[in-house]
């Protein structure tokens, strides 16, 4: 279960939706279990593949940095 406080400061008492009640109305389920979240197929080809992605994630992710 999550937990919110009853209202944060700086909003009305019309503006919250405790946590749970926008959980409730957006109909979303609970995991239970992780197995679903793997992909079937693993998405690179190679371990190179995969290390050649995830080089340029790093180096685009700190492109422009000094």
């Amino acid at each position: 279960m999550t937990t919110t406080t009853d209202q944060p400061g700086g909003h009305g008492p019309d503006d919250f939706v405790p946590t749970d009640e926008l959980i409730r109305r957006s109909g979303v389920k609970q995991f239970t279990s992780l197995d679903g979240l793997a992909p079937e197929d693993d998405p690179f080809e190679s371990d190179s593949e995969h290390t050649a992605f995830l080089a340029d994630l790093y180096a685009s992710r700190h492109a422009g940095r000094s």
